[in-house]
């Protein structure tokens, strides 16, 4: 299933931001990797073979399960991931405010919506709980983009910078890749920070408009792996404009489904 980076980044500046102890932030980048060097497709096929060796992502089954929390550990949500992308198909069982909302898709179409059971909802309701159509897709788009990373990188329509700059990503030393979309894609920047050793994911960095210093940053750490996939275990969240840390993602497992 390929999706859109629009939809992906604005679900991700829709959570409100926390103030908290601002995240180490480096000059970026340091300098050109050598043309000896490995090139940015090479980098990423390590990548997407450090994560992903089976190519279980396109063609798996599998549950994941996961935690947000903000920096105060307020607003505690636990959601459950259901993916079967060989087929197109999504499903999402969400905990919110004691109350539940689940969601089944196949491509665009939302065969399934419901809240506490119910498939009739107040328009407070599709409101708070962001139960419309486009905020069902944009939620999909939100996990299937930043939970099948780097393995996204291959979709059609991305274009991956040949350029590799070598910098530090919150005191690690790592190679950057710059990626854009083609129009009707995305329009955002995004950049993408591997370990020079292994080249796992440490993080990644997205700007909307990158002389305006706007957009996000995250910091992957640890891992969990299930079901053929190596992923970061936790995804913690900042501004790019005062490096505050606003939420943190943390998956508990990966099933099979």
């Amino acid at each position: 299933m390929k999706i859109g980076l629009l939809l992906v980044v604005t679900f991700s500046l829709a959570i409100p931001a926390i103030n908290n102890v601002p995240a180490q932030v480096e000059p970026r980048p340091i300098s050109a990797v050598d043309a000896d060097e490995p090139t940015a497709a090479e980098l990423l096929n390590r990548s997407i073979a450090y994560h992903d060796p089976q190519g279980s992502w396109e063609r798996g089954r599998f549950a994941i399960t996961d935690v947000s929390t903000r920096p105060d550990g307020s607003d505690e949500r636990r959601t459950v991931l259901r993916f079967d992308n060989a087929r197109s198909q999504f499903a999402r069982e969400s905990h919110i405010d004691g109350h539940v909302v689940t969601v089944v898709m196949h491509n665009d179409a939302v065969k399934e919506a419901r809240l506490d059971g119910r498939a009739n909802f107040s328009g407070d309701e599709i409101k708070r709980y962001q139960l419309a159509r486009p905020y069902l897709l944009m939620r999909r788009n939100f996990w299937l983009y930043l939970l099948g990373l780097p393995m996204k990188l291959r979709d059609p329509g991305t274009r991956l910078d040949p350029k590799v700059n070598a910098t530090i990503f919150q005191g690690k030393a790592v190679y950057e890749l710059r990626v854009t979309y083609e129009e009707g894609v995305g329009r955002d920047t995004w950049y993408f920070y591997l370990d020079r050793e292994t080249c796992a994911l440490v993080g990644h960095r997205f700007y909307h408009n990158e002389s305006a210093g706007d957009g996000e940053f995250t910091v992957l750490s640890e891992e969990v792996s299930g079901q053929g996939l190596t992923l970061p275990r936790i995804r913690k969240w900042h501004h790019n404009k005062d490096a505050k840390w606003f939420i943190t993602h943390t998956i508990l497992s990966i099933e099979a489904h």
